[in-house]
């Protein structure tokens, strides 16, 4: 745990330490072991950003989520020079608004947004490949493939992730509580990639609201990426967008005998267990407590990484 703090402002205006995110990012020491605060002012930032995995501790404090707008247009098949001349990837993988590859990443307050219209295919608004990041209080905003948690262990509270196919993926354990999914047309809320049964990945949504578009019946709560997939909605409340049958098998049916989807307490017009898909279930008392619990993410009581930011306010002006 990062034993000091060190604050960096940003604004558009110059009159912060920096004009832009990414040289606030650039500006923190390689190997870093100090907490360090990179305060966002209000405004809308048009520029691919990186967190390389050198630069640890990093936190990401914006004003409001409406104010506070991180913003790119990359697609799968269309990737900026900026992010190229970075090498940090192609295709899905780096097509990312934002990508975090820095360990114990904090973000509170911000927006990261793809703005590729509907219909450009692949365009990630965040992707994570790092452990022990959070996110307080933040949008992610995009179509497909908006949110790629794609390793690490990841805790989400309070958080609005819209979408429409795939917008909630990758292969991460990530606890996300009270946040607010909402489904933009038809397709599917999570791909999680889990590959096999020992893998101890998946993603859980505890007391979390499901919306839509006030259509009926269009989005599947889910469909395995992986064979082993595993996904988890525990007092949620759905509404009329959840299509009854629930789950997806991908169009393979030897998926249905290896991915875990399950339901837990859930409610609304969306949550229909007598209608679901047969190869998923809902969980019994006894089974579901290890998915309660934010121990599910932070499972080291020597180093626990999660308690101490539970409910974090970062005061602006502190």
């Amino acid at each position: 745990m990062a034993a000091t703090t060190r604050v960096i402002t940003v604004a558009l205006d110059g009159s912060g330490d920096y004009s832009t995110v990414q040289e606030a990012v650039d500006a923190v020491p390689l190997g870093n072991t100090c907490r360090t605060i990179i305060r966002i002012s209000s405004g809308v930032y048009r520029q691919p950003l990186y967190v390389p995995k050198t630069k640890n501790f990093i936190t990401f404090a914006g004003l409001s989520p409406e104010n506070t707008v991180l913003t790119w247009n990359n697609t799968a098949t269309k990737i900026d020079h900026h992010q190229a001349s970075r090498l940090i990837g192609t295709g899905t993988f780096g097509c990312g608004t934002v990508i975090v590859e820095g360990e114990d990443f904090i973000a509170e307050n911000v927006t990261f947004e793809n703005s590729a219209p509907q219909g450009s295919g692949q365009a990630v608004a965040l992707r994570v490949t790092a452990d022990r990041c959070a996110f307080y209080n933040c949008r992610f905003l995009g179509w497909q493939d908006t949110l790629y948690l794609h390793y690490g262990k990841h805790y989400l509270r309070d958080c609005y992730i819209e979408g429409s196919v795939d917008f909630i993926f990758g292969n991460s354990t990530a606890l996300l509580e009270h946040c607010h999914i909402h489904c933009k047309s038809e397709g599917f809320i999570t791909a999680q990639s889990r590959k096999s049964s020992q893998e101890t990945t998946g993603y859980v949504f505890l007391r979390c609201v499901i919306t839509g578009n006030g259509k009926v019946s269009y989005s599947f709560l889910g469909r395995p990426w992986g064979p082993f997939g595993r996904v988890v909605f525990a007092y949620t409340y759905m509404d009329q967008c959840v299509k009854h049958e629930g789950w997806h098998n991908w169009g393979k049916s030897e998926n249905e005998r290896s991915a875990c989807f399950y339901e837990y307490r859930c409610f609304g017009p969306g949550s229909c267990q007598s209608k679901r898909v047969g190869w998923a279930r809902e969980l019994i008392d006894e089974e579901a407590v290890q998915f309660l619990v934010h121990s599910y993410v932070d499972p080291d009581p020597q180093r626990p990484w999660l308690a101490p930011r539970m409910g974090i306010r970062i005061p602006y002006s502190a």
